[in-house]
């Protein structure tokens, strides 16, 4: 039976205080680079970069540049595969080549990665089938037996939470189970069960049944600490599913150092999480937010505007959409759906686009293109055919655009990564850090349309209704409107 909607300081009231002690995330890290580890994220959108900085993203995986990465990072790198973009069984060969790879990669070091499949903390995208291919590569090909996989869809700066293993949205001063919000109707990745342990029989068609799953909670990470982690962790066989109850980082902290010392007695795991593990595992520190003057840049002409892409359709996006029209000196410019999905307009319809949205960035308007609001799928179209071909229109808006604007937003997953591989032909980005909890900003490569241009990766599903607008004023050099505060 899912569980109603609580009030957050009434739940929260219910929790015992966390666990005390050292600065785990800094033991964390120095065991990570002790050990030569890498841990190897692959991001089914541009949008896990969401809780670090100072990393490398690639948005290509050959050997070669796995090699650099592996060389290259600290502790941690990212591997943009966009995966949720396309159907299963392409998103399986994806991760597929990949493991194969990176299997080389590692083989010729002896080392061993820390694979996460970093997905969206609500819940969707190709679970189990994803985790599946990496988890048959690697074990054929490294000879690896895992113990367990481990589902961490925490995610603080998103309101992300789970408690007794169910998984909470904040939503207001309210906690809403994650099943009873417009995501869990993603007419793609819906889903039913706000337990994530019902959620892991659900997905998988009932072949890891609830009672299955072992659960990691709250009261273990938190009265017992990394000691009574690594016990619970220490039944995992024959890649078990668990699930870890968390509500703040030093839940994930006493998790993680748990974890790690199940792993120096030799058990294995792969990891399915949301952005906020990542950034523990990897023992990455916290920094605050991105500042207007770190954000600066030569890039473009003097007096051009600044260029914000829209595809997400969920209802805050259209939120934070309408509430940077609002703002002095931007222009919304729509790109009609309707339009774009009948072949005998579409080209029409993105020329029309892109001769206005020069006009405007030239005169110095900062320009919003937005894709029609409603959610149209036609008959005999699949809603990710469809997805696909109107982030294709925008990426063309981009590719063809002849004047290169003073700042670059692109909003919605799947709409920022195509805009940059295709649209701005990104091969290796850095991430910068956020410029508003949960939004990162990636540096872009030399090989790329823009070098060295500031890059907000915005996802769809996150911030206030104003978040679009501040993170456009904070681009236009105005300063940190009203303040997000805190690190990320």
């Amino acid at each position: 039976m899912e569980p109603k909607p609580i009030r957050t300081h009434e739940l929260l009231a219910t929790l015992p205080p966390e666990w005390p002690g050292a600065d785990l995330r800094a033991r964390i890290r120095e065991a990570t680079l002790a050990s030569g580890r890498k841990i190897v994220v692959l991001d089914d959108d541009p949008t896990g970069t969401q809780t670090v900085h100072s990393l490398p993203v690639l948005t290509e995986w050959t050997p070669e540049a796995l090699v650099a990465a592996w060389d290259g990072a600290e502790t941690t790198f990212y591997v943009l595969t966009n995966s949720r973009r396309y159907p299963l069984e392409q998103a399986q060969a994806m991760n597929r080549e990949i493991a194969h790879n990176l299997s080389q990669v590692v083989h010729a070091r002896g080392d061993e990665p820390v694979l996460v499949s970093r997905s969206d903390s609500t819940l969707r995208g190709h679970y189990p089938g994803e985790v599946s291919a990496l988890r048959q590569t690697l074990e054929a090909e490294l000879g690896l037996r895992y113990d367990g996989l481990v589902v961490v869809p925490f995610f603080l700066e998103g309101g992300r939470l789970t408690v007794n293993d169910v998984h909470w949205v904040q939503m207001g001063a309210e906690l809403v189970p994650a099943a009873q919000t417009e995501f869990a109707r993603d007419p793609t990745f819906g889903y039913r069960h706000s337990d994530l342990r019902e959620w892991v029989a659900e997905k998988s068609g009932g072949r890891v049944p609830a009672e299955a799953v072992l659960s990691i909670d709250l009261r273990a990470i938190r009265e017992g600490g990394p000691n009574a982690v690594m016990d619970l962790l220490s039944q995992a066989r024959d890649e078990r599913v668990i699930v870890v109850n968390a509500i703040t980082y030093r839940d994930v902290e006493s998790f993680v150092w748990g974890l790690m010392q199940a792993e120096s007695q030799g058990q294995r795991f792969l990891f399915r999480t949301a952005a906020s593990f990542v950034k523990v595992r990897g023992g990455i520190p916290d920094r605050g937010l991105l500042t207007s003057e770190e954000l600066q840049t030569s890039g473009g002409e003097e007096g051009v505007g600044g260029l914000t892409l829209v595809g997400s359709y969920v209802q805050r996006t259209t939120q934070q959409l309408n509430s940077a029209l609002e703002l002095g000196g931007t222009l919304g410019l729509e790109l009609h759906v309707s339009r774009i999905l009948d072949e005998n307009t579409r080209e029409a319809e993105i020329k029309h686009v892109l001769r206005r949205t020069e006009k405007e960035l030239q005169a110095g308007q900062d320009v919003l293109v937005y894709t029609s609001r409603e959610l149209i799928i036609p008959n005999g179209m699949a809603q990710l055919e469809v997805a696909q071909q109107v982030s294709e229109a925008l990426v063309e808006v981009l590719r063809r655009l002849s004047v290169p604007p003073a700042y670059l937003i692109g909003k919605g997953g799947i709409t920022s990564s195509d805009l940059a591989t295709g649209g701005l032909s990104v091969r290796q980005a850095q991430v910068l850090g956020q410029i508003v909890p949960g939004v990162p900003v990636w540096r872009l490569g030399p090989e790329s349309k823009y070098p060295g241009l500031p890059y907000v990766v915005f996802p769809g599903n996150v911030g206030g209704p104003d978040a679009l607008a501040q993170t456009i004023q904070i681009l236009r050099g105005e300063g940190r409107i009203g303040g997000s505060g805190g690190s990320t």
